[in-house]
């Protein structure tokens, strides 16, 4: 059996969607967009939700709205996929990196408190990078992450943001769908950003959405993702320098018929993951993901496992693609990626949980259209590599 790592859960619903915007003048920035804004304005009850071309460009349009500029410093997380802090280079901005919940992999809200207090006490030194950091640069942001479909604690992170006036961009590309303490995933700081590539538990392709409660933070966003254009601006007049972000009518349309689905797209994630956890709770030489008490809902976007220390995972890889069946090394922190460490002198062992996590996290093949025999077929065939016999 071969087994897709994912699959997109696509229906006659959505493809009848995009065929019929083949049929109409407007292929940009139209009813189909509108529409989809507001139906996920809806889901996720947000005030304002703007789409855009993907999750990254989402992302950094929030660091954006937040007023991120040259040597600025951001509080944010090394265990990530590398967009979360590639958007604040994108500004010239610096990661100030913090280490992470070890059974989350989310920020360490401990850690961001004692941070930004010692960063804007002037004695913040020993957590900026080693180099490419201005100690007298301005804190201005908590930028975090929703790993793996489950919140961070945004009680506390709200606490230390207020306590030193620093803006809370949330990073929800992967929760989509996602509770904590019955919030919405994207309503929990002040602007954030969704994504919809094909391994999302929604889907355009590829495009994303930023979701506000701010009015002046969603009309920049809008101009800036449509060329700078503001909301009076003539089509050649152009307010702010923006960029080409715009989310298309093809992919809008997609992604309305995905969120007209959205309660059971999510539901049929969900079933696969019992399914997963069915199979290898009691399976030796592994642990499964946990729930903080915090996570009222989790939304499942990828499905991860953490090995015992001790098994070769590289091996293990191995083993498993010659039985048809991917994986993949779920994250490689941030700040071990060769630019960060040219870049800011990075070193091993500067974040120790988050290390740790990347060494032994390995992600299964995953989608809301597996079948409870694929998912056997993935479990035994883990089982068979970790040596576990019956």
């Amino acid at each position: 059996m071969k087994v897709p790592m994912s699959s997109p859960d696509l229906g006659e619903a959505e493809r009848q969607a995009v065929a019929e915007v083949l049929h109409t003048p407007r292929l940009s920035m139209g009813p189909q967009v509108e529409a989809f804004e507001a139906a996920m304005a809806k889901y996720v009850g947000a005030r304002y939700a703007i789409a855009v071309s993907s999750g990254t460009a989402a992302l950094h349009l929030c660091v954006r709205a937040a007023g991120v500029q040259d040597g600025d410093l951001v509080i944010t997380t090394p265990f990530s996929f590398v967009a979360s802090a590639n958007v604040l280079l994108y500004e010239r901005a610096v990661p100030v990196f913090v280490d992470v919940d070890p059974t989350t992999g989310n920020l360490d809200p401990g850690q961001v408190s004692e941070a930004a207090h010692a960063i804007q006490g002037s004695t913040g030194s020993e957590w900026l990078p080693r180099r490419g950091a201005d100690p007298r640069g301005e804190l201005r942001a908590i930028l975090a992450v929703d790993v793996f479909g489950q919140p961070a604690d945004y009680h506390r992170l709200l606490g230390t943001a207020e306590k030193h006036q620093l803006a809370l961009i949330e990073d929800a590309s992967e929760a989509l769908g996602a509770q904590y303490h019955e919030k919405s995933a994207g309503t929990l700081g002040d602007a954030a950003a969704f994504a919809f590539y094909p391994n999302k538990q929604l889907t355009t392709g590829e495009g994303g959405m930023v979701g506000t409660e701010r009015e002046d933070w969603a009309e920049r966003v809008r101009a800036l993702r449509n060329q700078g254009r503001a909301q009076n601006d003539t089509w050649l007049q152009h307010t702010y320098p923006g960029y080409n972000y715009r989310l298309d009518e093809m992919s809008a349309a997609l992604g309305r018929a995905q969120a007209e689905r959205l309660d059971e797209l999510l539901a049929k994630r969900d079933r696969v993951a019992g399914w997963y956890k069915q199979q290898l709770q009691a399976l030796p030489g592994i642990e499964l993901a946990q729930l903080a008490l915090t996570t009222t809902r989790m939304s499942w976007f990828v499905y991860i496992i953490r090995l015992d220390s001790h098994i070769d995972r590289a091996k293990l890889m191995a083993e498993l693609e010659g039985k048809g069946i991917p994986s993949r090394a779920y994250f490689e922190p941030i700040h071990l990626q060769p630019y960060m460490l040219e870049r800011f002198g990075f070193r091993q062992g500067d974040f120790p949980v988050a290390e740790d996590l990347g060494r032994r996290s390995l992600a299964l093949p995953f989608s809301g259209v597996m079948t409870q025999e694929q998912v056997s077929y993935v479990s035994d065939g883990l089982r068979a590599a970790l040596g576990v016999v019956g």
